[in-house]
């Protein structure tokens, strides 16, 4: 019987595995070699998944999305049967042995459930094409007919998904069709002990056929996953209490990318608001999260500039849903789409020889435990906090768990000051030394060049970190040690003349001499951001609104740190 130790209550829906986990999504074909097109051979190239093991531990990994491993003729999603493995990957036997190495260690297992359509070498399909109308199967194909011929030469028309006619699309309202697919599942399930499923082009499917297939998985596994590949429109249309638990997350992964190569973290702010915060269209679907995948460019051949890997990583794994890391990227493999050389460039054969644990892949490292370490980062809300072009500071909150995640693009270190719920500590988890102090909610912190923050909220007490060494090459200093170390960063208050109360009335001079009255704090509507609001003392009394993170923010003026407004009655 499977645990249920990994289940959280909340008010809006019962969590499950997926949010404790950091996804390894495997192309099998690709990652294994297997020739482009099925010579027929039996090669049990997959078994050197149980090698890699050890890797996706050092990654704190806790699940598999395996791409096609059934029966296939060219790339996988041209099944034929659905009943077996690829015989370019193995056989059920030896897929059976891996699924079990993976459980054995903790690693769930989700396969790509290829619904939608198949391969014209399905067996179903052969024999309308031996029997034609005499085949009992030509209503188990959409739009199949003998009023004419296809593209491929057979006396009958069908519909290829989406003009692809080497992809016949199935007739998912067929009642043999559908027990023929439930049937597969079942076994699946019963022999390869699989925890879920990413469906293939969710986003066209038969709505119908996705709520029975939620019924039928459920009823036999209740914390059985199912993901829907959703590249476009509204993700609350499948992903709902109805028929899907979560989907592909697509507009976070163009945001995640395009935020970096524009230096303009405002695009995924804004995503990230839309989205999950309070009140967000989707803060109730844990989406599937990637910044590259099978289908698109390697992260490392479209960001413009490679320091930026890091930052990239780091915002996938701590906004809400579950990560997912595409194999070979966590050490930055490149790759580009390719129509000549059907995308193998971005579907490599990699081996553990080719492993690379260089700093990209021990950043991600270091993310994945202290995603697993902290509630907030797995199950808390999210709400941006300070927006620039090229820092980025976000909250998630879970319970009493409060941790601010702070981005930095630029090459340069950069000091930032913001509004805390509250404490007294700022320690930063992720390089498990640095403390910063909370002066009346407001703390003064400074994020390194092209690098990352995990601030975890305290009154004081010094929080659990991570364990093992995947934090910091040396032990965390005592507390003591580490405000000495952090006086670098922030200068000691005594130095500097105090800040004003947020959101004091009164007047105030600018540190550049001009003079403001204070009018009101306000609420950007679309990031949450709060915003002081302030009309000018002379000319024309401009009214300008600025965030309350940088309107109360020391500045340095000739080596000295000044408020940038001083409350001046």
């Amino acid at each position: 019987m499977r645990s249920n130790n990994l289940r959280f209550e909340r008010k809006e829906n019962i969590m499950y595995w997926v949010n404790e986990s950091v996804f390894y999504h495997i192309y099998p074909l690709g990652f294994c070699g297997a020739p482009r097109v099925n010579d027929g051979k039996l090669e049990y190239r997959l078994d050197k998944v149980i090698d890699f093991i050890p890797h996706l531990k050092k990654m704190n990994v806790n699940a598999v999305y395996f791409g096609p491993v059934f029966m296939s003729t060219t790339h996988g999603y041209d099944t034929n049967d659905y009943y077996n493995i690829d015989n370019r990957l193995g056989d059920n036997e030896s897929f059976a042995r891996i699924c079990q190495a993976l459980h054995d260690n903790g690693i769930k297992v989700v396969l790509d459930g290829v619904f939608n359509h198949v391969g014209r070498g399905f067996w179903a399909f052969e024999d309308v094409r031996k029997n034609h109308q005499g085949s009992p199967y030509c209503s188990w194909f959409q739009n199949l007919n003998f009023g004419g011929s296809s593209p491929w030469g057979d006396p009958f028309w069908y519909e290829g998904w989406e003009g692809n006619y080497d992809l016949v699309k199935l007739n998912l309202r067929h009642p043999d069709l559908k027990k023929h697919i439930f049937d597969a599942v079942a076994m699946w399930m019963d022999k390869f002990k699989i925890d879920g499923l990413r469906l293939d082009v969710a986003y066209c499917m038969d709505q119908d056929f996705l709520r029975e297939l939620k019924h039928f998985c459920k009823s036999r596994d209740s914390q059985f996953w199912l993901m829907g590949e959703i590249i476009h429109g509204d993700y609350a249309r499948l992903a709902n209490p109805d028929l899907l638990d979560s989907c592909t997350n697509y507009e976070c992964y163009k945001g995640i990318y395009s935020s970096h190569n524009d230096h303009n973290y405002f695009e995924i702010a804004h995503s990230l608001n839309r989205q999950f915060a309070n009140g967000g269209i989707y803060h109730n679907i844990y989406t599937y999260n990637f910044v590259d995948n099978h289908d698109v460019n390697r992260l490392a051949s479209t960001l413009r500039d490679p320091a930026h890997g890091k930052n990239a990583f780091s915002l996938l794994y701590f906004m809400p849903g579950v990560p997912s890391v595409y194999y070979g990227s966590e050490w930055g493999i490149k790759g580009q789409k390719s129509r000549t050389e059907y995308d193998y460039p971005i579907r490599p054969c990699v081996n553990v020889s080719d492993i690379e644990e260089n700093e990209l892949f021990r950043h991600i490292c270091r993310l994945g435990a202290v995603r697993r370490k902290y509630k907030a980062l797995k199950y808390g809300s999210f709400m941006n906090t300070v927006i620039r072009n090229e820092q980025l500071i976000f909250k998630r909150k879970f319970e009493d768990e409060t941790i601010y995640i702070a981005l930095n693009l630029s090459d340069k270190d950069f000091g930032i000051g913001f509004n805390t719920d509250g404490g007294s500590k700022l320690y930063d988890v992720f390089d498990g030394k640095t403390v910063y102090d909370v002066n009346g909610n407001h703390a003064e912190i400074t994020i390194p060049a092209n690098g990352t923050r995990v601030l975890v909220l305290t009154d004081g007490g010094k929080p659990e970190y991570p364990d093992g060494d995947e934090i910091s090459a040396d032990e965390p200093a005592d507390v003591s040690e580490q405000q000495s170390a952090s006086v670098q960063d922030v200068p000691a208050q005594d130095e500097r003349k105090p800040l004003p109360p947020v959101g004091a009335p009164g007047k105030y001079r600018h540190f550049k001499g001009g003079e403001y009255e204070f009018i009101c704090l306000a609420k950007d509507s679309e990031t949450s951001e709060e915003l002081v609001i302030y009309k000018a003392l002379y000319g024309d009394q401009k009214i300008w609104a600025r965030p309350s993170a940088i309107f109360y923010q020391y500045v340095d003026v000739d080596g000295k740190e000044v408020p940038r407004f001083e409350k001046i009655d």
